[in-house]
């Protein structure tokens, strides 16, 4: 698995979040969204923005890893204060930009929307989006019923991902459906 949590506008994909400035000089601590910290060195530029307003593209000047997450300069962000009025935003990439992968490998964007089946092929509903918090990625699973099943992202829950077939077959742990599923 490789990449990010979602898509937000057309064409981009999120790779990672603002989370302050660093020191004086206009660099950003960004926490980073793809499993592979050699995406960040390889870009050009970025767009940062949030909800459904155009993001802006900035030129990446520089990049440095820092305590498990990116540091960026970015062009025309040269003091703190600049810095900081970029807090919180979505850090973007074209989806053109993103590395070739192997045959069996996909992105996490690219499995939003399909259909999650458990072993024995009950549905447990639409794949609508990750959470990674805490160093964990877990998926937000739509039911039918409108509720949402959060199901942790690691390999021994996710048996198959066939994207062309537009499932995900997974093994929730004993109980979790339940759990999410059951009347109040």
């Amino acid at each position: 698995m490789s990449d990010s949590t979602s898509r937000a506008h057309d064409g981009l994909v999120l790779v990672g979040r603002v989370v302050k400035p660093h020191g004086i000089r206009g660099e950003l601590c960004v926490e980073s969204y793809a499993d592979s910290p050699s995406l960040f060195p390889q870009l050009e530029s970025v767009l940062l923005g949030s909800g459904s307003k155009k993001p802006t593209r900035f030129g990446v000047a520089s990049v440095r890893p820092h305590q498990g997450r990116m540091l960026l300069t970015l062009e025309g962000v040269a003091d703190r204060t600049r810095a900081e009025s970029l807090r919180g935003l979505d850090v973007f990439v074209p989806e053109s930009t993103l590395p070739e992968l192997d045959e069996d490998e996909f992105y996490l964007h690219d499995l939003l929307g399909l259909d999650v089946l458990q072993e024995d092929g009950t549905c447990l509903g639409v794949l609508e989006h990750f959470i990674e918090a805490g160093g964990q990625l877990t998926w937000a699973i739509l039911h039918e019923s409108g509720r949402e099943i959060l199901l942790p992202g690691v390999p021994e829950f996710i048996l198959d991902v066939d994207i062309d077939a537009g499932k995900v077959v997974v093994a929730p742990p004993e109980g979790l459906v339940d759990l999410y599923l059951k009347p109040e």
